[in-house]
């Protein structure tokens, strides 16, 4: 009886090694090209007030709850972030009040160029990041945006960018950017995407509340859920 004991022991100890074994075997390894909180940077360029004020291709509300969103989400990930905008004090404005709030201790570098590439101060604490990846935002994307893309692909970089956290004075105009931009190598994504792309599993709580909170107040109809589904049933994602 002794012997059937241990025997059966052993057997189920070898049958959790083997589970175990094979779901590390069946686990995928993400992909090089995503985004993880510690390989890239964001530059939020010129979400000013002129800017907004002709902006069409979205409604200045959606970019700024958008460009919001995408603050704060890179805010609760640590990422190394610039803020830069143009001829604050005599043309366009103060940054959005909103973006200003997520990092009230950053002045953002004001500039007289239209391509944020061609300010050193931009390049220089780009590049004092160290990070191949960037992910930008802008208004106008067919200036503001397109100047930095272009030119940080071709110094090498992998440049990501925000679609709906910008925006040009037509549809049209932002649309043609948008594509111009990716034809050079430039990946579109949206700023729900960019968030959740970093977060990326439930079981990663150290974000899972931010993640969530930025969710129920910037996501729309997402958020809402979330906020239903929390009062209602007490649930939670990957749960």
């Amino acid at each position: 009886m002794l012997n059937i004991n241990k025997a059966l022991k052993t057997l189920a100890v070898g049958l959790s090694l083997v589970a175990a074994t094979c779901t590390s075997a069946f686990a995928g390894e993400p992909s090089k090209s995503m985004l993880t909180p510690d390989n890239h940077s964001l530059i939020l360029i010129d979400h000013q007030p002129q800017m907004a004020f002709a902006t069409r291709s979205h409604t200045v509300e959606s970019v700024r709850n958008n460009v919001t969103g995408l603050a704060k989400a890179a805010k609760a990930f640590n990422v190394p972030t610039i803020l830069t905008t143009v001829a604050a004090k005599s043309f366009s404005g103060p940054i959005f009040p909103e973006v200003q709030a997520v990092f009230p201790n950053q002045t953002p570098i004001d500039r007289t160029t239209m391509n944020t590439w061609e300010d050193k101060r931009v390049t220089d604490k780009v590049k004092s990041f160290k990070k191949n990846k960037i992910v930008i935002s802008a208004l106008w994307t067919e200036v503001c945006g397109v100047g930095p893309v272009l030119s940080a692909i071709d110094e090498g970089y992998e440049v990501f960018f925000v679609t709906d956290a910008s925006g040009g004075v037509s549809k049209e105009a932002h649309d043609m950017a948008v594509l111009r931009m990716v034809q050079a190598g430039a990946k579109p994504i949206t700023w729900l995407q960019y968030m959740l792309e970093l977060q990326r599993d439930w079981a990663r709580t150290g974000t899972y509340a931010d993640v969530t909170n930025i969710a129920k107040d910037h996501a729309g109809g997402y958020g809402l859920g979330l906020i239903y589904a929390t009062e209602m049933f007490n649930a939670k994602e990957g749960h």
